[in-house]
């Protein structure tokens, strides 16, 4: 065993650890707080980490076994349904990604008739067809037995068995189509929701821009001060939109894209694969599932709110007897400073 094995074996534990516990964390988020609960992309969220803890649950302790014995790391039953899913829930973390993009064009470009276009009526059958969509392609491979071990990626996956050239032009057509419905049209979706929500994004920073320059034309008494952080604040905005939108795309194309043109790159027969490039594309994928909730959830205020009260539960505190507001005085002191740095922003907005 190289140096390249053990860097790639001790890669996987790592994605491997984080996946389960950043997406576990998202779960008891779902779980424990009604505030998440009640919002409509939450279904979207739920389902994208599900799906990467049966990833990181099943198919990275596969990878991680063939790697270190060097061979298929179970019996041919087994591996058949770790590779039926592999096949099912890449397609559904890909399509739940599209999903929640949908989610947020319609949120951005339609606020005011949000509410009746996304129902949770209406995000459980987008959940629904992302279910069938990914079923549909896992059984038909499961079905023409173009599941198996594939030493190119240490992994048991979508893979045409040695001996069965008959059939090569069925599975190329079957896998590129498979590639083309799922990342393909999942990017495309992406592309196209967010680049309609930064369009939104920036003719509003732009018309905000307008009203702000002319309100602190006629609030002439106004402190410099205020008025030069309004205006950093209309620029801190738009880099924030532009920097949402390159990290939902660029993880997404980071992740996916090696692993898909190496798949289809490998429908040659002249073409053989590296099996260090195919394990480390394979881990591209999988550090996506660890990845997702800090891209999607984490780090957004309503989950990181609901984490600091179940920390507080743990701890026994309450949202009263919190380090350094315990006192009235300190808890006036808070809510006094809050409120003036309200009003500040309502003079930026």
């Amino acid at each position: 065993m190289n140096l390249l094995d053990i860097f790639l074996e001790l890669l996987i534990v790592v994605i491997a650890a984080v996946s389960l516990v950043a997406n576990s964390l998202v779960l008891l988020c779902f779980t424990c707080s009604s505030r998440v609960r009640a919002q409509v992309p939450g279904l979207f969220i739920i389902n994208l980490s599900f799906c990467n803890i049966l990833i990181t649950v099943l198919n990275m302790p596969s990878t991680l076994l063939a790697i270190v014995k060097c061979q298929k790391p179970f019996g041919d039953h087994f591996c058949y349904t770790v590779s039926f899913m592999d096949t099912f829930l890449t397609s559904n973390t890909m399509l739940s990604m599209a999903a929640l993009g949908i989610d947020r064009w319609i949120a951005v470009v339609f606020p005011l008739t949000y509410s009746s276009k996304m129902r949770l009526k209406n995000a459980v059958l987008m959940v629904s067809y992302v279910w069938l969509h990914s079923l549909a392609f896992s059984l038909t491979a499961l079905l023409l037995s173009w599941v198996d071990y594939s030493p190119a990626y240490a992994s048991c996956t979508l893979h045409l068995r040695e001996g069965d050239d008959m059939r090569r032009g069925h599975f190329t057509l079957f896998t590129a189509l498979f590639h083309a419905c799922t990342f393909a049209l999942s990017l495309f979706i992406m592309c196209f929701a967010y680049l309609k929500v930064l369009q939104v994004a920036r003719f509003h920073c732009k018309r905000i821009d307008v009203i702000t320059v002319q309100t602190l034309l006629l609030l002439v008494d106004i402190h410099p001060s205020v008025k030069q952080r309004c205006l950093v604040e209309q620029k801190k905005r738009r880099r924030r939109a532009i920097k949402k939108i390159c990290i939902f795309i660029g993880s997404f194309v980071l992740c996916f894209a090696p692993y898909v043109i190496t798949r289809l790159t490998e429908l040659a027969p002249s073409v053989k694969i590296d099996c260090h490039w195919g394990i480390m594309s394979k881990c591209l994928v999988y550090t996506k599932a660890a990845s997702d909730p800090f891209v999607y959830s984490l780090l957004r205020q309503q989950y990181k709110k609901a984490l600091f009260e179940m920390r507080n539960r743990i701890l026994g505190r309450n949202s009263y007897t919190l380090s350094g507001h315990s006192s009235p005085s300190g808890m006036e002191n808070e809510y006094y400073t809050q409120r003036v740095n309200k009003l500040l922003k309502d003079d930026c907005h």
